[in-house]
């Protein structure tokens, strides 16, 4: 696996002081309010684990799981909910956590079909944020870390399913994703 990676990104160091400041941040800012974390799966999970430890306010959450890239380093622009949320937000601040903000079209479907549930509000938090790829205007409330447009792997991003469990963000040498 290791010989797959070009460049370590952001080291796990990095990466944890990161979700300690948007942890305090979060805790700070809905202290006293009912709070619900929806993880995006499956790139998401990572970030929503640790996340969640660093917040130190009562929360509730839910996972959903959306798929746009398939087996490809590009989004294909085609936002698909595989599996929905079970519990009802209703009324509740709805804090969708995901793992990186790129085109925005997946995170701008989310927060339509999340509004329509009747939340008393609805933000996200983003480990990693990629700017230079956007195609819609949207912008995460807790922003990460703003990386350069480069294809990334580690902290719970991958590749055709594989080096999620990288514990650094990392770029994928593109000998691996030219044979596809």
């Amino acid at each position: 696996m290791q010989r797959d990676i070009e460049e370590v990104l952001v080291s796990r160091e990095t990466i944890s002081e990161m979700v300690r400041t948007l942890g305090k941040r979060i805790s700070e800012d809905y202290e006293g309010q009912e709070l619900v974390l929806i993880g995006v799966l499956k790139g998401g999970f990572v970030f929503l684990a640790d996340l969640m430890r660093e917040i130190t306010i009562p929360v509730d959450m839910d996972l959903i799981s959306v798929s746009s890239y398939g087996a490809q380093t590009r989004s294909s622009g085609v936002v698909r909910i595989i599996k929905d949320i079970d519990i009802t937000i209703t009324n509740k601040h709805v804090l969708i956590v995901e793992d990186i903000v790129d085109t925005g079209l997946t995170l701008k479907h989310l927060k339509e079909l999340l509004s329509t549930r009747g939340p008393a509000s609805i933000k996200v938090a983003a480990a990693f944020d990629k700017p230079s790829r956007r195609k819609v205007e949207i912008e995460a409330e807790y922003k990460g870390i703003v990386i350069p447009d480069k294809f990334v792997i580690g902290y719970g991003l991958d590749y055709a399913g594989k080096y999620r469990n990288l514990p650094d963000l990392c770029t994928l040498s593109p000998k691996v994703y030219s044979k596809a």
